[in-house]
């Protein structure tokens, strides 16, 4: 063994021992966040995320690191509304190293019913080898797991390395992200870097970790069906004159052939490879039940990462304790559309806007409001940095990390890479297939978020002694 090779396998002996003594107060400090419920929907108190900005933005101030430290907002797009707040901070490289920034959100999802969880939402348990909550895993661990490696980082190297770091810990991620281009602007010399991790994704399994390579874009909006100018007698006229449940159920209905994959007319699929993935393994991380057969064709995970998906996530509409004879005159629903990489979210929301007003039956009078569109991506993990961060998982994990598409959508990907061309972007997270981030009973598995930071220590730590000039990571350099 080389003497540089004998300097790196001490530093990640030190480094595993520092990160497993930084555990317990990151356990402790991430159940303190989901103590908060930071939900940034417009329907749910704001100051829940201005508390959680704080709270993170102590954690961060109390890394000692960081000459620039503060909470900020920016305009939502189109209005001269301001967005949830965010976490920005930063600290200058030096000697030629790098700077990679950060990125993970700090706000929730709305928790849903209480009756179904089995624990309280947002009083943060521990059972067996998981820590339950909303926030648990998507993405508050996120944050602590990108806080916590730079603490062991800090105790394995000292403060006074060269490498630079950014941090962007955004407020209204679970809300589309609407401010996210504005932040750009207003403060991208705070958050300019060579590379850019995004702590939003999943792994393979518990085991095994994961570099997440593509995204489906996504399409989300309101649309409304109206037949009536007010509601009706249904045993008047029921029979003759069409309500608005009937038109909106034959509507949707338009928007998939009948072994349900999409069958809109415009919308794109990609042709590439995937791993093997069976269909019981769909079946037991998708919790379908023994009597449901999946949907779509081809192989399953081409069905999840390269192929459009609809889903219809909500409704408004009368429910059944207070349903009256009626004819109703008006139903909205919230549609969410997954969108294959390679097609733009533009081309997409016109195709699926066509499809509508095509089929809209009996007439009906449909509208399209509060429209939300996030392109798709591919992510080039070839660059230097990418190697690095490669060999980080192998350190953290144990095991070499799968190259994974994901049926999710990360929209502001595409914004960090129009912003910063040069910039590699390392889409890596703590979830795993038992997550269930957005549903109840969001959990993280504590063995995972172990690894996690210290593949994140370890890619600090390699990062620190990266010669920009020797190893060019942005085109500049020899």
């Amino acid at each position: 063994m080389t003497d540089s090779a004998e300097t790196a396998s001490s530093q990640g002996d030190t480094l595993v021992e520092l990160v497993k003594g930084h555990l317990p107060s990151a356990i402790a400090d991430l159940s303190n966040l989901i103590r908060i419920p930071s939900v940034s929907w417009s329907a749910f108190d704001p100051q829940h995320v201005q508390r959680s900005a704080e709270a993170v933005a102590e954690l961060v101030r109390g890394t000692g690191v960081f000459d620039y430290v503060e909470i900020a907002r920016a305009p939502m797009a189109g209005t001269d509304e301001l967005g949830q707040p965010a976490v920005l901070a930063r600290r200058e490289a030096k000697n030629g190293r790098p700077t990679i920034l950060l990125y993970a959100h700090h706000d929730v999802q709305p928790p849903g019913r209480d009756e179904d969880w089995e624990t309280s939402p947002f009083e943060p348990v521990v059972k067996a080898d998981r820590l339950y909550g909303r926030g648990a895993a998507d993405d508050k661990a996120g944050v602590m797991a990108h806080i916590a490696a730079i603490r062991a980082f800090i105790d394995a190297e000292g403060d006074d390395f060269d490498l630079g770091i950014a941090l962007f810990i955004e407020g209204e991620e679970e809300f589309g992200s609407r401010s996210f281009a504005a932040f750009l602007e207003s403060y991208e010399s705070v958050l300019a870097a060579d590379a850019i991790v995004v702590a939003d994704s999943d792994n393979w399994d518990v085991e095994t970790p994961s570099l997440t390579v593509s995204l489906r874009g996504n399409v989300a909006f309101r649309l409304t069906i109206r037949t009536l100018e007010h509601a009706s007698h249904s045993g008047m006229f029921g029979g003759a004159a069409p309500d608005a449940m009937m038109a909106a159920i034959r509507l949707l209905d338009t928007l998939w052939a009948a072994d349900g994959s999409v069958a809109v007319a415009g919308l794109q699929q990609r042709d590439a490879e995937t791993p093997a993935f069976s269909e019981d393994e769909l079946r037991a991380d998708a919790a379908l039940l023994s009597s449901v057969t999946p949907v779509g064709s081809g192989g399953i995970l081409g069905r999840l990462w390269n192929k459009p998906a609809i889903t219809v996530t909500g409704i408004d509409a009368p429910d059944v304790a207070n349903a009256s004879n009626t004819l109703i005159p008006a139903v909205s629903v919230k549609v969410s559309a997954r969108i294959a990489p390679g097609q733009s979210a533009e081309d997409a929301f016109a195709a699926l806007r066509a499809h509508l007003e095509a089929n809209a039956p009996f007439g009906a009078q449909i509208s399209i409001d509060e429209v939300d569109l996030g392109d798709p991506f591919l992510v080039d993990a070839s660059g230097p940095i990418a190697s690095e961060a490669l060999a980080s998982m192998k350190d953290g994990w144990g095991k070499d990390a799968v190259n994974t598409g994901i049926g999710g959508s990360i929209p502001f990907v595409a914004d960090l890479t129009r912003v910063f061309p040069e910039a590699e972007i390392l889409i890596t997270g703590v979830e795993d297939p038992d997550t269930r981030a957005h549903s109840p009973n969001e959990s993280l598995h504590l063995g995972v978020f172990h690894r996690a930071i210290l593949t994140e220590a370890r890619l600090l730590q390699r990062l620190n002694n990266h010669d920009r000039n020797t190893h060019p990571v942005d085109g500049q350099g020899e």
